[in-house]
């Protein structure tokens, strides 16, 4: 049940963020404020999730990582459950923010059991699998939320579909994860955590991987935050018709992860990070700029395919950099992508403010070019045929 747990519980971090994305417009006209304000909600939340990712990278050494990857998941369901109740944006925005710490505690807790329990060959599959959870949330989530939606509002979504899978997610979990293994008590008796810290931030690729990842999330944003909107503002669609355009984003986000994470072992995980975020930032750039519905509607799904194979193949290269850290190097990690998703929600909401979409998503798609050229230049690939020696030794510390 390993695998299946390590999934679900990642699945269970998206549904609140589905139900943002499918709704934002509806949940900013419910408090009163501009898309662009609300959309500042998920800013909030990324920041929380980057300062709380940062201490994850000593709780991480202290403590259990199924202990963790539970307090996160409880952390969600107190999340949902107070924006239920919220009445005003205020509240909405204190408790949304709690999202920033459950998914700073499952997704870097959930990689690094991958890393412990599953041997090299078999890691990139797992994480595709595991980042396809989490995208499965979406393909889920959107007919389910646009429905619930349509019958009782956005609220009504939460206690019908968002706090029922938390609530499930933290069962499963308690039961299906692995205790902790020996080493991990051991190394808490050791007192590692500034050393683990040094490690990680002294390595170069590492340390790129970290930067790669915050430019690579950031230009995620104009898709995963803005996209939705822009097709309903735009084009004028429907909330049924947003609703598929997140199931086929999410859809081809899901197959793009899991077909990453078998090309890793054939390609290598860096050539598979570098040409699928390349690809990713181009086609960011221009499918907000096409006059046919149908035409941006066909490169914003393939740039959901693009990003689901950069996420797990980028989120594979850095798994292996810091072997005998895995947990301060995921946490890292999980902050890094935080920090991304913040600097791009906040990015793209000033330039809604300020310009229009075109000039969003231009400036977010740059941001994944310029990843581009970090995963390319500064990263190595640890893990790969030529570097296998070099592996074996960070393997065995």
């Amino acid at each position: 049940m390993l695998l299946p747990s390590l999934a679900i519980s990642n699945f269970a971090t998206g549904p609140l963020g589905v139900l943002v994305s499918l709704l934002l417009i509806d949940i900013a006209v419910t408090f009163e404020v501009s898309v662009g304000l609300m959309g500042q909600m998920s800013t909030v939340s990324y920041a929380v999730a980057v300062i709380f990712g940062l201490f994850m990278g000593i709780l991480s050494v202290r403590f259990g990582r199924k202990l963790l990857l539970i307090a996160g998941l409880l952390f969600i369901t107190i999340s949902a459950l107070g924006c239920f109740f919220a009445s005003n944006f205020e509240l909405m925005l204190i408790f949304y923010s709690l999202t920033g710490v459950g998914t700073a505690m499952v997704f870097p807790m959930a990689t690094t059991l991958v890393g412990e329990h599953f041997p090299l060959d078999k890691r990139g599959n797992a994480v595709g699998w595991i980042i396809a959870a989490g995208s499965l949330s979406y393909l889920i989530g959107a007919p389910t939320i646009g429905f619930i939606a349509g019958i009782g509002g956005w609220r009504f979504t939460l206690l019908g579909f968002v706090i029922p899978i938390s609530l499930g997610s933290l069962l499963l979990a308690s039961i299906g994860l692995p205790r902790s293994k020996p080493g991990d008590k051991q190394e808490i008796g050791r007192g590692l955590i500034l050393e683990s810290f040094k490690e990680v931030l002294s390595d170069r690729s590492a340390l790129a991987c970290l930067v790669g990842h915050v430019l690579r999330m950031a230009a995620f944003m104009a898709v995963l935050i803005y996209g939705v909107s822009f097709f309903r503002q735009g084009f004028s669609v429907s909330v049924d018709f947003s609703s598929g355009v997140v199931i086929g984003a999410a859809l081809c986000y899901t197959l793009g992860s899991l077909a990453a994470g078998r090309l890793v072992n054939s390609l290598g995980r860096k050539t598979v990070t570098v040409v699928t975020t390349f690809l990713a930032g181009v086609i960011t750039i221009f499918f907000v700029h096409l006059l046919s519905l149908w035409l941006s509607l066909a490169l914003f799904i393939l740039a959901a395919w693009f990003f689901g194979m950069a996420s797990s193949a980028a989120n594979s290269l850095s798994l292996e950099q810091t072997p005998r850290f895995r947990g301060t190097m995921m946490s890292l990690n999980s902050a890094a992508i935080s920090l991304g998703n913040a600097v791009g929600s906040a990015l793209g909401g000033l330039m809604l403010v300020l310009f229009d979409y075109g000039v969003m998503a231009s400036t977010l798609g740059v941001m994944g070019i310029i990843a581009t050229l970090v995963f390319f230049f500064l990263t190595i690939d640890v893990a790969s045929p030529s570097n296998s020696a070099g592996s074996e030794a960070r393997e065995t510390g």
